[in-house]
């Protein structure tokens, strides 16, 4: 058929027990259209293009195999599977399209089946290979950034559903959603309806700088309620106790939400205390995992998130470097100022760390330097011990696994 004209008419001889121990289509069909015992015909109607995947469908009842090898003859079979309730068949499409090289393309055509086969769970092994595939092809936005903003959603949403993205901070993530969104749907309602109901369950807004979520409140592509409900989400789980955020954390692993896990950010998130008087200072929190840690050696480093005191920006780098005398390799942590200009500042800094038994912060480091743009200062051998014995077993410095660092800072404009 075609639309309402029948196009043509086709007699098959089949085997009824044969289609309706593979189908429960079949079997109910059989059951209901041939109660009288000599009533020996049924009649399917189907559109003109689903004629040749019925045949390689009945083919497979009786074989087991199919003919045809391509992705998108696979598809149109696996389609039918579903149709005509042929679990078997849609395991085989499912198996035999899952062993085909996999390209973007491909990847989006499974991932765009109807939700009725997307939910069946013989294609789950196709689905969760097609996303797989983008978030390693993807994982670095920026260097694809072309081809990323020209996905559809829901190749969108399986790069944003991974805790590998290669990116920056969440900060940065928010921004690409909010440029991906604004080029697929220039009208606000549009883009309104797929942020709120269908990308923003993909932004961690918890692990946003509180500078960030200030703008989420103010933009307009959000609807304000909406907005409103993510930003103060965000900011009591901010507020919570470590422990209470782990356990969250841990609570949704288990699940397809995520926003309470963490990513594998370049910069690392931190936590900020700011006070305005009586003088300017802010306090940093900063915690690394022992795993990061030990992946610094022999000469990695690891960057915190921006900070921002003074109208200026800062960040702290922790680096596997050598001690001063080039004897082994040890921990360093640094203090670094990132806008270049003329504005210079004194800068009181202290560095600290959790230490066991007493889990308590105790100071390492104690300095004070002026800053111009773009300069870095700190200690090269923080725990003044070498690698080793930082990153032993019964190393005092991680607590559950955790190393916890803070630093003070004190900044006093130049005259």
């Amino acid at each position: 058929m075609d639309c309402s004209t029948v196009l043509r008419v086709k007699t098959l001889h089949i085997s009824s027990p044969i289609l309706a121990a593979k189908s429960p289509f079949f079997y109910k069909l059989f059951s209901n259209g041939m109660r009288e015992s000599e009533q020996r015909h049924v009649t399917l109607r189907i559109n003109a293009s689903e004629e040749d995947a019925l045949l390689e469908l009945l083919n497979f009842m009786y074989s087991n195999t199919l003919s045809v090898t391509t992705a998108p003859a696979l598809l149109d079979v696996l389609m039918a599977a579903d149709k005509f309730e042929v679990a078997s068949c849609m395991r085989y499409c499912s198996w035999l399209l899952h062993n085909l090289p996999m390209t973007p393309e491909s990847a989006l055509l499974y991932l765009d089946l109807p939700s009725s086969v997307l939910m069946g769970e013989a294609v789950q092994p196709l689905t969760d290979a097609a996303k797989q595939y983008l978030v390693a092809r993807y994982k670095d936005v920026t260097k694809f950034q072309e081809e990323v903003m020209a996905l559809p959603l829901a190749g969108i949403q399986a790069i944003l559903a991974s805790d590998d993205l290669q990116i920056a901070s969440e900060d940065a993530v928010y921004d690409f959603v909010l440029k991906w969104a604004r080029a697929q749907y220039p009208k606000l309602e549009d883009r309104r309806e797929v942020l709120g109901s269908h990308l923003a369950q993909y932004i961690r807004f918890p692990y946003m700088t509180c500078r960030k979520l200030k703008k989420v409140l103010t933009c307009n592509d959000f609807d304000q309620d909406v907005a409103s409900k993510l930003v103060l989400e965000a900011l009591f789980y901010k507020a919570d106790a470590p422990y209470r955020q782990r356990s969250l954390a841990a609570e949704e692993s288990a699940t397809s939400n995520r926003r309470f896990v963490e990513r594998a950010y370049k910069y690392r998130p931190i936590k900020v205390v700011e006070f305005e008087l009586p003088r300017q200072q802010c306090v940093v929190y900063l915690d690394l995992k022992r795993e990061e840690c030990v992946n610094l050696f022999p000469s990695g480093r690891v960057y915190s998130q921006a900070f921002h005191l003074g109208g200026q920006g800062f960040f702290l780098s922790a680096h596997c470097n050598m001690d001063q005398q080039s004897s082994f390799h040890c921990l360093g942590l640094f203090l670094g100022m990132q806008e270049k200009g003329s504005t210079s500042f004194t800068v009181d800094y202290e560095f600290a760390a959790r230490l066991k038994p007493t889990e308590e912060f105790v100071c390492k480091y104690k300095g004070n330097y002026t800053f111009t743009g773009g300069k870095a200062v700190g200690y090269r051998n923080l725990f003044a011990v070498p690698w080793t014995s930082f990153v032993a077993e019964d190393s005092i410095y991680f607590i559950n696994g955790i190393l916890h660092l803070r630093a003070e800072l004190t900044i006093r404009l130049c005259s």
